[in-house]
């Protein structure tokens, strides 16, 4: 009988609309609801209802070393004026051993609303790494 391996978290790919440059790490796959607390006047129970309310999704963080010449998160964020901003669709893919997606998330209509750069150091030498913080209006899984 042959049983599946888990997949490893270190082997994904990310589309998001700049260059296909490699990144360190991606967060924020994470969606949640709603759920208000009803309670009518006249009802007999002493307690209120849950019931299902909106859907929330946390921000989406990539992150990745900062190369010479690659200045795409900084010009994707400083397109951003009052009311205006380059929506983009985002995929991020977690990879089986053949590279190609198991797993893949889709955000839509995301743009980026927060730019970080890693603090600079005289005694690390460590790479410079910026981070993208972007947000969405929505999330699909797709298991192959």
């Amino acid at each position: 009988m042959h049983y599946p391996y888990p997949l490893p978290r270190n082997h994904f790919s990310v589309q998001w609309g700049g260059s296909n440059i490699g990144f360190c790490e991606v967060s924020g796959l994470t969606m949640g609801m709603d759920a208000p607390h009803i309670r009518d006047g006249a009802s007999k129970d002493n307690s209120a209802r849950v019931m299902p309310g909106q859907f929330k999704f946390s921000p989406l963080i990539l992150k990745r070393a900062v190369v010479k010449g690659d200045n795409e998160f900084f010009n994707w964020f400083s397109i951003a004026q009052l009311n205006t901003t380059e929506r983009r669709d985002i995929m991020i893919s977690l990879l089986d051993e053949q590279h190609a997606p198991a797993v893949t998330w889709k955000f839509r209509n995301a743009f980026p609303v927060r730019l970080d750069y890693s603090t600079l150091s005289a005694t690390s030498s460590e790479p410079m790494m910026e981070t993208l913080e972007i947000v969405h209006e929505g999330m699909e899984v797709e298991n192959s």
